[in-house]
């Protein structure tokens, strides 16, 4: 297979919402087949003996697929990447980071998206098994649950930047 059908591409719902991603091959099928149409373009082109087609770089299905959002499971990795691997008591990337509870186990915190945060060994060390005002602490923001749209950023990255608007980058 050609690399250039091995690009990702971006695929969107009738109403503009991401879904999937996709290889350029199925895109390019897609497209020909009239089930989706170009919204955002590679420079470069596909040839086949009958017709030339763009390289998709993100397309629009033609009908609206109901698909249920899949939720971001919470796991360790995915806490600290909605934390961009940032201390959320100092703000540090420096050393390893630990997943902490905002309000201890011990105080009946639970394993939620809104009560674990990423922090260094250091500030977890330092607040123990405390809230962050007993410690001293203060969080540089509150914790939440990611939107679903975000694994699509976080799990094919974003490799072209026609993609951004159509993406809530940034919004973990």
């Amino acid at each position: 297979m050609s690399p250039l059908l091995q690009k990702k591409v971006l695929v969107l719902n009738q109403n503009y919402e991401p879904l999937s991603v996709c290889r350029a091959q199925r895109a390019v099928v897609m497209v020909v087949l009239g089930k989706a149409e170009i919204v955002e373009r590679y420079d470069s082109e596909v040839h086949s003996v009958s017709c030339v087609v763009p390289l998709p770089s993100v397309v629009r299905l033609s009908v609206y697929i109901h698909a249920p959002q899949k939720r971001v499971a919470l796991t360790r990795r995915n806490v600290l990447r909605r934390d961009s691997y940032r201390c959320q008591y100092c703000g540090t990337r420096r050393g390893p980071m630990t997943t902490d509870h905002v309000v201890p186990r011990s105080a009946r915190g639970r394993d939620t998206w809104t009560n674990l945060v990423c922090a260094c060994v250091r500030c977890n060390n330092r607040k123990g098994n405390r809230t962050p005002e007993q410690a001293g602490l203060s969080l540089a923001r509150p914790p939440r649950r990611p939107h679903p749209f975000t694994r699509i950023t976080y799990f094919a990255s974003v490799p072209d930047q026609r993609w951004r608007p159509y993406l809530l980058v940034g919004r973990f």
